[in-house]
């Protein structure tokens, strides 16, 4: 039995979205929040420098600026989303940004804004040629997850469920506005105070970004690592979805539904099945999970030169049931 539901508007709906993301006005809202966040750090700077000679106040009043900056550098990303989630994914990890940045930016690995279902229907339609009635007994509106370039869909086709990534619309000219914007950022900060050359990177993400937008590329490459784990294992230390061939286009990619939840959510898993993370039985299963990844991530690089490389928490999901991660 279908279960789709019907939206009026459209229209009407596509010109709002298209009037709030114009190319000046998110390049407009990106200058003046990195100008806040900026200035916050040197005034900050100053103060220290001049007014403050305790060590520990010092400390203080740097972790107190990191956290108003990450609270302004996660309305940055959720507001203009496009580059900026992307971003959130490269910067928020330990090594690369303060504690607080990272506490606040991991939340954003697949729980970026969503984009409206009619938008999704119309580019699923497009993309594979039949209406979504026609190709699915069911689908879900709402997005199980939702990042930077696209959002994931339960669903079930006649046979099987599957799990349907969809590009959200319009948004590789979007990341080009923002990619331009951060470049010309990274040029002020290398004149002004940074000792690297940031602006390289920013060229080498551009173009890693480029790939991402191909979904025929990224099934490939999804069916080349199961075939790899798959001769070079008894058992595979990770899943990596099973691709639906037929249904794949540049902007749409449909997988087998895995049961799992995202590592990140694994602390709030424990603590909802009453289990005390730092148990026996806590501790086993967290060395468990880090010894898969090891190993998957050891015989990617070390064996088969041909590996995973966009490994946020969003994209490790913990097999319910099951001894293996899944590596999306």
């Amino acid at each position: 039995m279908s279960s789709f539901p019907s939206f009026r508007n459209l229209d009407d709906l596509q010109e709002k979205v298209s009037a709030a993301l114009k190319p000046w006005e998110r390049s407009f809202q990106f200058w003046v929040r990195a100008a806040d966040i900026y200035t916050g750090y040197k005034v900050c700077q100053l103060r220290t420098m001049l007014f403050v000679k305790d060590k520990e106040k010092q400390e203080a009043m740097w972790e107190r600026q990191h956290e108003l900056a990450a609270e302004k550098v996660y309305s940055l990303c959720t507001d203009l989303g496009g580059l900026f989630l992307k971003f959130a994914q490269i910067v928020g990890k330990p090594d690369l940004a303060p504690a607080a940045w990272v506490r606040r930016l991991v939340t954003l690995c697949d729980k970026a804004p969503a984009t409206p279902f009619p938008l999704i229907r119309h580019v699923l339609e497009e993309e594979l040629g039949q209406k979504l009635s026609d190709i699915f007994e069911r689908f879900d509106v709402e997005p199980v997850g939702s990042a930077s370039i696209a959002q994931v869909h339960r669903a079930r086709l006649r046979s099987a469920k599957n799990d349907v990534a969809v590009q959200h619309p319009g948004v590789q000219f979007l990341m080009m506005v923002d990619i331009r914007n951060l470049q010309a950022f990274a040029l002020f900060l290398q004149k002004i105070d940074i000792k690297f050359d940031l602006f390289s990177v920013t060229k080498e993400v551009e173009k890693q970004i480029g790939y991402e937008f191909d979904f025929l590329r990224e099934a490939e490459a999804m069916e080349k690592l199961q075939q790899f784990f798959h001769v070079n294992n008894k058992k595979a230390p990770v899943l990596i979805p099973r691709v639906m061939q037929s249904m794949v286009s540049r902007k749409v990619l449909i997988m087998e539904f895995i049961n799992g939840i995202p590592i990140i959510d694994l602390g709030n898993e424990m603590a909802r099945r009453g289990v005390d993370p730092d148990s026996k039985v806590a501790t086993v299963a967290k060395q468990k999970i880090l010894k898969n990844l090891t190993l998957a991530y050891g015989q990617m690089i070390l064996k088969n030169g041909f590996f995973h490389a966009d490994p946020h928490p969003g994209n490790i999901l913990i097999c319910k049931n099951s001894e293996e991660n899944c590596l999306a």
